[in-house]
C-alpha cells in the first residue's frame, strides 16, 4: 500500500513543502514548493512575516492537490524559540519577533536578578541564549509590547501555523522544550518563571506529544485550496527534533550533528542530564520523540558562510557550493581560526569585516581573499565540533562511536572531511532531508502506520545511502586543535 504525507519544513532562511511517499517500507520525497523566509526589519526591530508563510502553506496545499494523490496527513516543523501572540478575538496580534532582534540584549542578566542562573538551569536544563523564549517574553514585557498586553495565548511558530490551518491552539512538546520555560523531567511548564515577570501563565497552551492529531483543515482552507478535510498532526515541531528522529542509527552509541544555519550537536538519552558540568558547559536538554531528551549544544553553523556569500554576491561573485569547495582547496591550511559563537558574528553588517576584525584582535593572519575566508570558516567549524564533542563525550552515559551529520550541511563533503579529521572518528553524512523525513514519518506514526522510532530509522536506512568519511591526517589536525584552543580560550576581543 502507498501512503502520502505533506510535510512543511520551515527554516530561518527558507521553507519547503514536500510530498512524502511511503511504499513497502521505503520513503521517497518530492519537493513541491520552495520559498524564502526573510526577517523583516522595521526600524530597529526584526519580525517574521507569518502571513507570507501562511500563504506559502496554502500554495503547498494547492501544489499537492495538483499531484492528484490522497494525502493522509499534514505536519509542520520550524526553528525554535520564536512565537506569536494570539489576541482575544482569535487574530494574530502583530508580527512575531525574530530571535535575532537585539531587544533581548542584556535581558538574561536582568532576569538572573529575579532567580539565579543556576536555579533556572536546574529547573529547565536549557542552554542560555539571550533569544530563548523566556527572555523574549521578558523583553516584550519590559518594552510594554501591546501585543503581549492584549494576548490571550502564546503559540510557538509551528503551533501558530497549525492554528492558522486548523483553528486549534496547542503547544507541541519538542518546540516548547526550546523555550526555557519547560521542565524536562515533568515535561510541563514551570509557570512560576512567568509569574516572576508579571506574565499570566494562562497564555501557555496544553502540551501535546509528537504524533498527536490536532484537527482537520478548516473549511475555509478546504474551499480556497480545493482540498479535502485532511488531518493535521503535531509532528516533532522543532526542526532539529524532527531531524534527529530520522538519524539512520542502528544503536544508541552515536552523536548527531544537525548542520545548517545552526550546528546542533548532541546525543539522544532517556533522561535529562542536568549537572554542574552540563551547566558549566552550557549544554541543553530539549524534547525528543517518544519522550526522549536531546542533550546537545547549539552553536553557530553555516550562517557565517551564508553571510559572506551574500556580501560576495552583491560584489558580483555568486559562488555555487562546488565553486566554494574548489576555492577552499586553493587556500593554505590552518592560517587563522575563529570562534563561530563569538558575539561579533551574531548579526554583523559585514561578516567578512567581523572575521577580519576577530583575526586582527587575536593576533592572527587576516584572510587575503575569498578562498581564505572560506577555508577559515570550514576549519574553524570542524574544530569547534571537536570542542563540543569532547565535552559531550565526558557527559554521555555511553561511548560515542560515530557522528551522524544530517541536514543540508551533510552535503558539504569538504566540511564532512574536515570534521572527521578533527574529531578522529567516522562521520556518516545523510540524509540531507532529515527534517522533512522525520516530519513525514512522525505523521505516519501518528496514524499508526509506523509503530516506533526504531521502525522509522529502519525505513530511513532502507531509503537512503549515506556517505561515510574516515579520519585522515589526525596528528596535523591535533596540532591545529591545540592552536584553536589557545585562541578561543584566551580571547581579549
Amino acid at each position: 500500500m502507498i501512503h502520502h504525507f505533506l510535510a512543511f519544513d520551515l527554516g530561518a532562511t527558507s521553507g519547503r513543502s514536500i510530498l512524502a511517499i511511503l511504499e513497502e517500507g521505503e520513503l521517497r520525497l518530492k519537493e513541491l514548493t520552495r520559498f524564502p523566509n526573510k526577517m523583516l526589519r522595521i526600524g530597529n526591530k526584526y519580525y517574521w512575516n507569518i502571513y507570507a508563510l501562511f500563504e506559502e502553506l496554502k500554495a503547498g496545499l494547492c501544489a499537492v492537490v495538483a499531484e492528484n494523490v490522497k494525502v493522509e496527513a499534514i505536519g509542520i516543523d520550524t526553528w525554535g524559540v520564536d512565537f506569536a501572540f494570539i489576541a482575544k478575538d482569535g487574530s494574530i496580534a502583530g508580527l512575531p519577533r525574530a530571535y535575532r532582534d537585539p531587544y533581548t540584549n542584556g535581558i538574561p542578566e536582568t532576569y538572573f536578578q529575579l532567580i539565579s542562573k543556576e536555579r533556572l538551569y536546574e529547573m529547565t536544563g536549557i542552554q542560555f541564549m539571550n533569544f530563548n523564549s523566556l527572555f523574549q517574553l521578558y523583553a516584550a514585557k519590559k518594552e510594554g509590547a501591546s501585543a503581549l498586553a492584549g494576548a490571550e495565548s502564546v503559540l510557538f511558530m509551528p503551533d501558530a501555523l497549525l492554528y492558522l490551518l486548523t483553528g486549534k491552539k496547542v503547544c507541541e512538546y519538542t518546540i516548547a522544550s526550546t523555550s526555557q520555560i519547560l521542565n524536562p523531567n515533568t515535561k510541563q511548564f514551570e509557570v512560576g518563571l512567568l509569574n516572576l515577570i508579571g506574565i499570566n501563565p494562562a497564555v501557555l497552551q496544553t502540551i501535546v506529544m509528537p504524533g498527536e492529531k490536532i484537527g482537520l483543515l478548516t473549511e475555509a482552507i478546504q474551499e480556497e485550496c480545493r482540498t479535502e478535510a485532511i488531518p493535521v498532526i503535531a509532528v516533532a515541531g522543532h526542526d532539529t527534533a524532527s531531524a534527529v528522529a530520522a538519524v539512520p542509527a542502528e544503536n544508541e552509541r552515536f552523536a548527531y550533528l544537525s548542520s545548517g544555519t545552526w550546528s546542533l550537536m548532541g546525543i539522544e538519552v532517556k533522561s535529562p542530564i542536568i549537572t554542574k558540568q552540563s551547566f558549566a558547559a552550557n549544554f541543553t536538554n530539549e524534547g525528543g520523540v517518544e519522550g526522549t531528551t536531546r542533550f546537545l549544544k547549539n552553536t553557530t553553523g553555516l550562517w557565517l558562510l551564508e553571510q559572506c556569500r551574500n556580501e560576495w554576491k552583491i560584489e558580483g561573485n555568486d559562488y555555487t557550493y562546488a565553486e566554494i569547495t574548489r576555492l577552499s582547496d586553493t587556500a593554505p591550511a590552518f592560517q587563522c581560526f575563529i570562534d563561530s559563537d563569538h558575539p561579533s558574528f551574531a548579526n554583523p553588517t559585514s561578516m567578512t569585516k567581523a572575521i577580519a576584525d576577530y583575526c586582527r584582535e587575536t593576533s592572527q593572519k587576516i584572510p587575503q581573499n575569498h578562498a581564505g575566508y572560506i577555508r577559515c570558516i570550514f576549519e574553524s567549524l570542524a574544530l569547534k565540533y571537536r570542542y563540543v564533542l569532547d565535552a559531550l563525550q565526558q557527559m554521555a552515559p555511553f561511548a560515542i562511536e560515530k557522528l551522524h551529520v544530517i541536514g543540508g550541511g551533510s552535503q558539504n563533503k569538504l566540511l564532512n572531511r574536515f570534521t572527521a579529521n578533527a574529531i578522529g572518528m567516522p562521520v556518516v553524512a545523510g540524509p540531507a532531508e532529515a527534517t522533512a523525513i522525520g516530519n513525514a514519518l512522525m505523521q505516519a506514526k501518528g496514524l499508526g502506520i509506523v509503530q516506533s522510532v526504531a521502525e522509522m530509522r529502519a525505513i530511513v536506512r532502507r531509503s537512503i545511502l549515506p556517505e561515510t568519511f574516515y579520519p585522515e591526517n589526525t596528528s596535523v589536525w591535533e596540532d591545529a586543535y591545540k592552536q584553536f584552543l589557545s585562541i578561543i580560550n584566551n580571547e581579549n576581543y
